[in-house]
């Protein structure tokens, strides 16, 4: 490689984001300090704490990240069944040879470290999904490429459900962004969904019975004012019809398909139930951690529930309290406008790309980041459910890191080479 090659290649590469990317690593390495601290090991770099281990994790998470901007981009098209099936055989091995932790069979123990393949399945789903719909790009969407489309999506959160990992099985639902894009799912369906969520919630607020006679009243009132247009009517009926199966299942899945904690968890956010001292626990202390650091936050190092760990899982789940205590609403700011600022150069990478393949794959990297995201602060503070993800670059965790790296870092490559791609 001459001098010249050398310098269009590195001048290529996004280094803005790959800084936002280091920011957010060192950020999450110091509050994983400030969140398990242990004055008998006041170390950073101490191997024998959480914190320590994170520092490992980095350093190798950032030679795997450079060592692809240097790989053939076109290996990972060319590779993309194949890193699907090796990461499919993992999520079957783990459902046999798996140790459960905290209710979930998820991590294969290797030694002293253990493997969560659901963290890579989101990376070889994503690939895979983009080698496929890409090669359809020629053709107009349709209904075919759509449902082959969703199985690719959904063998892996069929086998992430069955280690009775919920919350990592939800983030795959993300990829609806993805269809969205590329024009298989339009904004009626995308209208449909967001009534499906207000149903469901309602379901789950409202006696079943009570709910599905609202909805027939609702109904009638529109079948009365368009009796004279035949197909109008068939239409509400069906929509009628739909709506009481939907909610049906709806109650038959909260009571025989969620654990009883799950079912817990969304009592306590919707209200149903108070209890702080139970399964609101988690919930009730993250916000007494996150409001105590008020504008400017305690100082590192300096937070109670951090120190006293009030807080459960707080180096992994719940990092973000570390920060809201230490860091304050200031320090908060900051790191969203961190999260916010890499979504948006993702968005913008995604839609400068020469190839639907490279298109694609960045619409999915910048779905899963965004639902990790949103979903994990949204449990902090009590707007969704506790459902145990980690935030990005942030929580405590091997695999996650290195999962959200070579997603983030195969996209970079992807976009250092568009022109090259494109031939």
């Amino acid at each position: 490689m001459n001098s010249t090659t050398e310098k269009s290649f590195f001048g290529r590469i996004d280094w803005i984001t790959i800084l936002i990317w280091l920011t957010l690593c060192i950020i999450g390495w110091f509050n994983i300090h400030a969140a398990v601290f242990n004055p008998e090991h006041p170390g950073l770099f101490s191997l024998e704490t959480n914190y320590g281990k994170q520092s490992i994790y980095i350093f190798t998470a950032m030679i795997i990240g450079f060592s692809i901007l240097i790989i053939d981009a076109k290996f990972f098209l060319s590779s993309a069944p194949f890193i699907y099936a090796v990461v499919i055989l993992l999520l079957i091995a783990v459902l046999v040879v798996g140790r459960s932790v905290g209710g979930n069979q998820s991590w294969i123990p290797l030694g002293s470290f253990r493997l969560q393949p659901s963290e890579f399945g989101k990376l070889a789903t994503c690939l895979l999904l983009a080698s496929y719909l890409s090669s359809q790009s020629s053709k107009a969407p349709n209904m075919r490429t759509l449902l082959t489309g969703a199985a690719i999506v959904a063998l892996p959160i069929a086998l992430v459900m069955l280690q009775k990992d919920t919350g990592s099985a939800l983030v795959f639902f993300s990829l609806i962004f993805v269809f969205y894009r590329e024009g298989y799912v339009g904004n009626g369906l995308l209208i449909l969904a967001a009534l499906a969520i207000l149903l469901f919630v309602l379901a789950l607020l409202i006696n079943q019975w009570i709910l599905i006679g609202v909805i027939f009243l609702i109904c009638g009132f529109f079948a009365y004012n368009l009796r004279k247009k035949r197909k109008h009517l068939i239409n509400i009926g069906l929509l009628f019809a739909l709506s009481s199966i939907y909610i049906l299942c709806v109650d038959f899945a909260y009571e025989h398909i969620l654990q009883p904690h799950q079912r817990n968890r969304i009592d306590v956010i919707l209200g149903k139930i108070d209890d702080p001292r139970g399964e609101g626990y988690n919930l009730n202390q993250s916000k007494i951690a996150i409001g105590s650091g008020q504008f400017w936050g305690k100082g590192y190092l300096q937070g109670t529930q951090t120190k006293y760990n009030f807080v459960p899982e707080q180096s992994t789940d719940f990092i973000f309290c570390t920060i809201g205590e230490e860091w304050g609403f200031v320090g908060s700011v900051i790191l969203i406008a961190l999260y916010l600022t890499l979504l948006i150069r993702l968005v913008n990478i995604a839609e400068r790309q020469r190839t639907a393949f490279a298109r694609i794959y960045a619409y999915g990297v910048a779905s899963i980041l965004f639902f990790h995201f949103f979903i994990n602060l949204g449990m902090t503070i009590g707007i969704v459910p506790v459902i145990g993800i980690p935030l990005p670059f942030l929580s405590y965790g091997g695999s996650s890191l290195w999962s959200f790296t070579i997603l983030l870092f195969i996209l970079l490559r992807f976009d250092s080479s568009r022109k090259g791609l494109n031939n």
